[in-house]
């Protein structure tokens, strides 16, 4: 009988790796974040390991393995105190402002949450063991403490990309040049007024990170985690001595960047297993099989709502929409839809991976999100991108670089650029063509995103951690790992041999004019 890939990974890892103990903490309530995150911890519950989930998302029909701790759901406008906006408002939100008011004041809010939940609270009163703890790195820093309070490597796991402030803690190559902070929108980013724009925002969220943030996450996990085993190393350390970090992106969409040996690519994990099956209703799967025009696919995530386009952009879609001669699938989430065109059919929900899977799917009208960007990268459809906050644009900045997307700002959503953007997609081959040239090169890979996320887990857990893969930088100050102290002594070294020089050569000088005068007043006399 023939194996597959990744039967024959599992069998031949199987001897060297035995059942471990593993807690995975992740428990951010986004939809997007648990779609890239779940399949991590049901693989691993999979291969026979012990796994205890902290979630803000039950899993059902889960392995008897698969242990799961899941505190109340919450968006962070209820944690914030304050009404969940038309999240189409926060295109006026500038990076700094997303960062202050969002990124950091929810997610201490959110920290807090989940802490002091009932779940956790109980979750911590046990009496458990574990070989490795693996937690999400976003903006809930405290729960790193797992891996010192039960003694265990930990693995960080990003479902956003490339994390910048992770890259400055544990000594990768920043490439500022090429690789910009993960939530800036910057439209030129090689230009000379983007990098600066690069290097200025990273080293703002840098700081205030590193000397605010995190001791705001120390006090939370102090307060809330008793009988940390002393001494408590701080959040800072205990990030960058992390023995794995996962990061959700791959070189052959994103820009291509140098890591280190512990920093692994798993773009696109999603794709490859569906945490929970998705089923195609029938109703749909005949409209995708039957429609011979084609369809154009409309879904702007689980947290931006189509429902809540302001009247006039809304009505600039409907109105192209209807005129065209292919067939629309539009998530709407409210059930005023009556006077849509008979073209349009909106649902609640679509299952988008079975949907972006079907080869009558011409175009992706989308937000941009880095989850919905590879499902569409994966299987190979053009993107009409309306960025709203976040990595969004980035995301849709690289689609349009590789050829296969393009950029519809929401300020300038009108019917005039909204058709001309969308007839470009749909009458121009190139765009689909590109599409599926990326998606060759997405898919071209020894071994598929999860398959690479379990063997480097199981590579920690068989080496119970490793300082091998780790750069000597974290235990370096920043001046000398950034070789400021040696560019400094070559700097005054120069500037001495400069000022000695000068000096030399003014007394010459001085000693030349003095033999001139006395040889002409010799002369003289």
């Amino acid at each position: 009988m023939m194996l597959n890939i990744r039967e024959y990974i599992f069998f031949f890892c199987l001897p060297f790796c035995e059942s471990a103990n593993i807690l995975y903490v992740v428990p951010v309530s986004s939809r997007s974040h648990d779609i890239f995150l779940r399949p991590i911890g049901l693989e691993l519950a999979n291969r026979g390991h012990n796994v205890t989930v902290i979630t803000s998302f039950d899993v059902p029909n889960s392995p008897e393995n698969y242990h799961k701790v899941v505190v109340e759901r919450k968006e962070i406008w209820d944690l914030m105190g304050t009404a969940r906006p038309n999240i189409f408002e926060t295109t006026k939100i500038s990076t700094i402002e997303l960062i202050n008011t969002i990124l950091w004041k929810a997610g201490l809010a959110f920290t807090e949450h989940i802490l002091n939940s009932t779940e956790v609270q109980d979750f911590l009163k046990q009496d458990n063991n574990y070989d490795l703890v693996i937690c999400e790195t976003f903006v809930q820093d405290a729960i790193y403490y797992f891996s010192h309070r039960y003694n265990a490597p930990l693995v960080l796991v990003t479902p956003f990309g490339n994390c910048m402030r992770h890259n400055i803690a544990v000594g990768n190559p920043l490439q500022l040049a090429t690789i910009h902070y993960e939530f800036v929108p910057i439209e030129n980013p090689k230009s000379f007024l983007g990098r600066m724009k690069n290097l200025f925002i990273s080293i703002y969220e840098y700081v205030l990170w590193r000397f605010w943030y995190l001791k705001e996450q120390e006090i939370l996990a102090k307060k809330y985690i008793k009988d940390l085993p002393e001494p408590v190393p701080n959040l800072y350390d205990t990030e960058k001595n992390a023995a794995l970090f996962l990061v959700n992106r791959h070189f052959s969409f994103n820009e291509p960047m140098a890591y280190l040996p512990n920093i692994i690519e798993i773009g696109g994990l999603h794709t490859t297993m569906n945490a929970e099956p998705e089923i195609l209703p029938k109703e749909i799967e005949k409209v995708l099989n039957e429609s011979t025009n084609g369809i154009v696919y409309i879904n702007f995530g689980s947290n931006v709502k189509s429902s809540e386009l302001p009247a006039d952009k809304r009505n600039a879609f409907i109105s192209i929409l209807g005129r065209l001669k292919h067939t629309v699938l539009w998530k709407w989430e409210n059930d005023l839809t009556k006077d849509m065109p008979q073209n349009i059919i909106t649902r609640k929900w679509f299952p988008q991976h079975k949907i972006l899977a079907h080869p009558n799917i011409k175009l992706f009208i989308g937000h941009g999100g880095a989850m919905s960007t590879q499902e569409a990268v994966y299987h190979g459809v053009p993107i009409l991108g309306v960025p709203v906050y976040a990595d969004q644009y980035n995301n849709l900045l690289l689609a349009k670089e590789a050829g296969f997307g393009e950029i519809l700002n929401f300020n300038d959503i009108n019917e005039a650029s909204t058709e001309r953007a969308i007839k470009d997609i749909l009458e121009k081959d190139i765009y689909m063509l590109k599409a599926k040239e990326v998606s060759k090169i997405f898919r071209d890979r020894p071994m598929n995103p999860l398959e690479t996320a379990m063997f480097w887990i199981e590579y920690v857990i068989r080496n119970n951690g490793t300082n091998r893969m780790k750069s000597s930088a974290i235990d370096m100050h920043w001046t000398v790992f950034n070789m400021l102290d040696v560019y400094a002594f070559i700097v005054i070294t120069f500037v001495a041999i400069a000022f000695l020089a000068v000096k030399l050569l003014i007394v010459l000088r001085n000693k030349l004019r003095y033999r001139t005068v006395l040889t002409k007043k010799q002369k003289r006399s």
